[in-house]
């Protein structure tokens, strides 16, 4: 009697379980690599960026203000079952950038962290080596000219001091230039190549010795770096050399593909028309 009344519940529930196996393994078609790079600049307060390798590793630079803004794209893009990124890099210890890559640090294991030279103590900056320290993360310091390779995918230290860092990913022929936390004075710097793309604040004046030497493709424009006197400039008047211009505000998520030798970027504004 017992098998008998059992059996239409199990009759019932086989064909669920099998519905949401294949719900599963549809998603993670969907999600796998696709041999490309993606960086990923989602709407949030601050900067962060969330690199996706070729082979499908993950790179957090920066977090932004909003722990759960950040979390929340970071579910949107990962794999539902990978929980472990090759490296975050925090360009500036402050407000703008940190607080979401330490709710990051308190889902995701890390293979490895850089910093700037000099990291003062403060509540933030604790929390954040205390995440890493659960899981023995090494933590070691940017510095001009450091390069590392992930996944075919190089990121150069153009340039860092205790406020702020200049990065460039390279894939292949292209290339992203984060400047967005860059101090004037790093941002006088010249470049050895064209960058595909530089993610650069709003609040400095585009019309820079960096930008003309990067000859840019397109510029996302950030709001993370703070200062009293952001140039008062239309978007118009902030085209430099024929670059697309992309604003958060405007455009939504900003999302960055490359193949290698070329470069593309899908918004999602794009995506809802």
């Amino acid at each position: 009697m017992a098998a008998s009344s059992d059996s239409p519940f199990l009759r019932r529930l086989v064909p669920r379980i099998g519905l949401i196996i294949a719900a599963l393994l549809a998603l993670a078609w969907m999600q796998r690599p696709d041999g490309r790079l993606h960086v990923f600049l989602p709407v949030l307060k601050g900067d962060a960026a969330l690199v996706q390798t070729p082979s499908g590793r993950h790179l957090l630079i920066d977090g932004g203000a909003d722990p759960d803004a950040l979390v929340t794209a970071m579910g949107r893009h990962l794999p539902f079952w990978q929980r472990e990124l090759a490296l975050v890099v925090v360009t500036s210890l402050d407000g703008q950038r940190l607080p979401g890559q330490v709710a990051a640090l308190e889902r995701y294991r890390v293979q490895r962290a850089l910093i700037p030279p000099a990291a003062a103590p403060g509540a933030l900056f604790d929390a954040w080596r205390q995440a890493l320290a659960y899981h023995a993360t090494p933590v070691h310091a940017l510095r001009a000219g450091q390069r590392l390779e992930i996944d075919g995918v190089t990121l150069h230290v153009l340039d860092c001091n205790d406020q702020g860092a200049l990065l460039r990913l390279d894939y292949g022929a292209t290339s992203v230039v984060f400047a967005h936390s860059a101090t004037p004075d790093l941002l006088e710097r010249h470049a050895d190549r064209r960058a595909s793309l530089i993610v650069y604040p709003w609040q400095h004046d585009p019309h820079a010795p960096l930008i003309e030497s990067l000859r840019p493709a397109a510029i996302v424009y950030s709001d993370g770096y703070q200062t009293r006197h952001t140039p008062q400039q239309t978007y118009h008047e902030r085209t430099i050399g024929g670059a697309r211009l992309y604003h958060e505000r405007v455009d939504g998520d900003i999302e960055w593909i490359s193949n290698g030798r070329r470069a593309w970027i899908v918004t999602s504004v794009q995506a809802v028309q």
